[in-house]
């Protein structure tokens, strides 16, 4: 699991995987930890979130020192069709990667509780066929995927972004949500935050709205961790995905 930002930790998605039975292990390139070379030791691969923007700035330099590493690890694991997940600026790196186009989008900042819509190629997909059609997510994102990569299967949209989630090949998916939050990540955020400030957003009733909203979130989510798990483990039922073996438990990919 690769954390791109001390405020956006694994939280409640480490809990819901420890519950599934994955083990997790957690590099911090933020602090100078090293990325992996390869994924050859790990059963799945997950990027979270963070305040870089996942496109080079104006002059050519990425958005933290580490994202072509990020962005090559995320290459190998959609070739070797390694279960991967991209949170927030994870899935726009995911996009990146892989031809995908992120921008600073032109509808403006998403803050806070909303609903996506689920589109209908989720009916046959691993985790989405069992995600209703309107879930709960968290938002907190300025930048969106304006264009997915090429062969990128769209699994959820909303009316200002429209690439909500998507997936690549037949184990890798990005999300532009937050699934992980718990209330005291947000109110962290919320605290002393410009763009609440800008956007003229009382960051007590962010928080309060978020808090309300997390037990609907809880509720979908959880499964789909859950099932993304199993998947990792080979012991998703699904017939229509490759067993990637049972072996050995291995850790979720974080180095």
């Amino acid at each position: 699991m690769v954390e791109n930002d001390p405020t956006d930790d694994l939280r409640r998605l480490g809990d819901w995987f420890a519950e599934a039975g994955l083990a997790v292990s957690v590099v911090r390139p933020h602090l100078g930890e090293p990325l992996p070379e390869s994924l050859d030791d790990y059963v799945a691969f997950v990027v979270l979130g963070g305040e870089q923007d996942a496109y080079p700035n104006a002059a050519g330099q990425p958005g933290a020192p580490w994202f072509p590493a990020v962005e090559a690890l995320l290459r190998k694991a959609v070739r070797h069709r390694v279960p991967t997940l991209g949170v927030c600026l994870g899935g726009q790196l995911l996009a990146a990667a892989h031809g995908g186009v992120v921008e600073r989008s032109t509808a403006g900042p998403e803050i806070g509780p909303a609903l996506v819509g689920r589109r209908d190629a989720a009916d046959t997909d691993p985790l989405f066929r069992y995600v209703p059609l309107l879930p709960d997510v968290i938002q907190w994102h300025t930048d969106e995927i304006t264009e997915l990569p090429r062969g990128a299967v769209l699994l959820a949209a909303s009316t200002r972004y429209p690439h909500q989630a998507f997936r690549l090949g037949d184990r890798a998916w990005g999300v532009q949500f937050h699934i992980e939050c718990d209330a005291a990540m947000i109110a962290d955020w919320a605290t002393d935050s410009t763009l609440l400030a800008e956007l003229g957003y009382d960051p007590e009733v962010v928080v309060a709205a978020t808090a309300e909203v997390l037990p609907d979130v809880e509720e979908v989510w959880q499964p789909f961790a859950a099932r993304f798990a199993a998947l990792a483990q080979g012991t998703l039922p699904d017939a229509d995905i490759a067993n990637p073996g049972t072996g050995p438990t291995l850790p979720l990919l974080g180095r």
